[in-house]
Order: C-alpha cells, then sequence, then structure tokens
C-alpha cells in the first residue's frame, strides 16, 4: 500500500457577516477544497499557500489561527491502493478573483448551506462544517 499526505485549506471571502467558501471543480468531476501532495522539504502552510496560488491565483490570503482539520481516504492508483492523509486549514482571502489552473473546470464562490449540498464527497462535506462552525465560535469573520 502507498502512502501519501497533502495539505489543503476550506478558503472563504467575507463580506460585512456574509461567508462565502470557494470550492472547485476538478477534471474528475467532484466538487473539492484547493489541495496538494506535499513536496520535499516544504512546510505544511507552504504547500497550502502553494497550492492556492497555483489553483486559483489567489495571493492574498491569511491563516486562520486555531483551525486544522485532518481527513484519510483510500483510493486507487495505477493498481496500487494510496492511503491518502490530508491535513486541512482555514484560510481568508482578500479577494475574490479566480484564475483556475487547468488541473479544475469551474468554480463557485457559496454560502455555506449551498456549499455543503454542492461538496462531492462526506469528508469535505464534515471539513466545511466543522471550519463554518469554528467561524462562528470566533465570531465569523475575524
Amino acid at each position: 500500500m502507498l502512502h501519501e499526505k497533502s495539505a489543503g485549506a476550506v478558503v472563504f471571502y467575507c463580506e460585512g457577516n456574509s461567508i462565502e467558501y470557494l470550492l472547485l471543480l476538478y477534471e474528475a468531476g467532484h466538487w473539492d477544497f484547493p489541495k496538494g501532495n506535499i513536496e520535499e522539504g516544504e512546510e505544511i502552510v507552504e504547500t497550502v499557500r502553494r497550492e492556492i496560488f497555483e489553483e486559483t491565483g489567489i495571493k492574498n490570503i491569511t491563516f486562520v489561527p486555531g483551525f486544522k482539520h485532518e481527513i484519510r481516504y483510500f483510493y486507487k492508483k495505477m493498481g496500487d491502493i494510496v492511503n491518502k492523509k490530508v491535513i486541512f486549514y482555514l484560510v481568508r482571502s482578500h479577494e475574490k478573483n479566480v484564475t483556475l489552473s487547468s488541473e479544475h473546470k469551474d468554480y463557485m464562490w457559496l454560502d455555506y448551506e449551498n456549499a455543503l449540498k454542492k461538496l462531492t464527497y462526506k469528508t469535505a462535506k464534515e471539513t466545511l462544517t466543522k471550519a463554518h462552525n469554528f467561524l462562528i465560535s470566533i465570531g465569523r469573520c475575524p
């Protein structure tokens, strides 16, 4: 069995007291958050910054302290089973302009309820719920 470790972010934008979350449509057809493999010698937060920029073109971000959520899942890669671990952070974007990478077909900024409906995987829905509840607990938009 192969093992992979990735990092990603629940990216949100605040305007007033309104929160919108950024979802990406991957080539494989699922809606999810920006994420990618941690490169050798790279710190996890560096991976998150790099992946957000590479996948969305967004540079102006702030990490929300105190939030970190880990998920695990299995998938097949060239006949091998891969045990994948992804660590998610909560990241505020200070811009809404998105320039998609070739890995993605579309994107959406959605409020919590609609983002929850749009996300494809149960683990992504759980991650969004934890991130949203965390934002509510600290007073919404930091």
